[in-house]
C-alpha cells in the first residue's frame, strides 16, 4: 500500500505538472539558454516547497474545503503573481539588472522563492486527493502512507520539470541567442495571469 500510494502521487504529480504554470514555463526558459545546472537546481526547490504544500492541503482539506472564500482567493492569488512574474521576466529580458542576474544564476534560491508566491498546488492536491480517496484508489490514514503520498508528489514534479529542462536543452541549439524565445515564457504567463483574473471575476 505504500509503494502504491507513492507511485499515485508521482503519476498524478508528473501528469498535473505539465500544464502551462509559472513553474515549468521558467525551467522551460533556463533550459532554452542552456543552463541545466541552474534548472535542476530550480527543480529541486519546487519540489521540495511541494512537499510542505501538499501536507498543508491533505492535512486541512476539511477545514480549507469548507471555507471556499479561502480557495476562491487562491486563484487570484494565482492570477496576481503569474502576472507579476510575466511582467518581471519580460523587463528583465529587456533590462536585466543586477539583482535580476543574481536571481537568474540561482536556481535553487528562485525555486524556493517563486513555489512560496505560487500556491496553486494546494487547491490541486485537495481536489485531486479527495477525488482519489472517493474512488478507493489511495488510503492515506497511516503516517506512512501519507508521506510516502506526498513524497510521490515531489518527486513527480521534480521529474517532470527535469524532464522539461532536458528536452528544452535538445532544442536549444535552434534558438540560440534568438531574444524572442526568451520573452515567450514571461507572454504565456501573462496570458495566463489574464485566464486567471477573468475566471476570478466573472466566473
Amino acid at each position: 500500500m505504500i509503494v502504491q500510494v507513492f507511485l499515485i502521487g508521482f503519476v498524478f504529480s508528473f501528469l498535473g505538472s505539465i500544464p502551462p504554470g509559472t513553474l515549468n514555463m521558467m525551467v522551460l526558459q533556463l533550459g532554452l539558454e542552456r543552463k541545466i545546472n541552474v534548472a535542476l537546481r530550480f527543480a529541486l526547490a519546487v519540489a521540495l516547497v511541494e512537499y510542505p504544500y501538499t501536507w498543508i492541503a491533505v492535512t486541512f482539506e476539511h477545514i480549507i474545503t469548507s471555507s471556499p472564500a479561502i480557495v476562491h482567493n487562491l486563484q487570484l492569488w494565482g492570477a496576481i503573481i503569474m502576472t507579476a512574474i510575466g511582467v518581471i521576466s519580460l523587463w528583465t529580458v529587456r533590462k536585466p539588472s543586477t539583482f535580476s542576474v543574481k536571481l537568474q544564476q540561482s536556481g535553487f534560491r528562485r525555486g524556493i522563492f517563486l513555489s512560496i508566491l505560487n500556491p496553486q498546488a494546494i487547491p490541486f492536491w485537495i481536489a485531486l486527493t479527495a477525488y482519489l480517496k472517493l474512488q478507493g484508489w489511495i488510503d492515506i490514514s497511516t503516517t506512512w502512507r501519507l508521506h510516502s503520498y506526498i513524497l510521490g508528489t515531489s518527486l513527480g514534479a521534480f521529474a517532470l520539470l527535469s524532464l522539461f529542462t532536458f528536452m528544452a536543452n535538445r532544442v536549444a541549439s535552434s534558438f540560440q541567442d534568438n531574444r524572442v524565445i526568451r520573452l515567450i515564457p514571461g507572454l504565456v504567463l501573462l496570458l495566463l495571469g489574464a485566464f486567471g483574473f477573468t475566471r476570478y471575476f466573472f466566473f
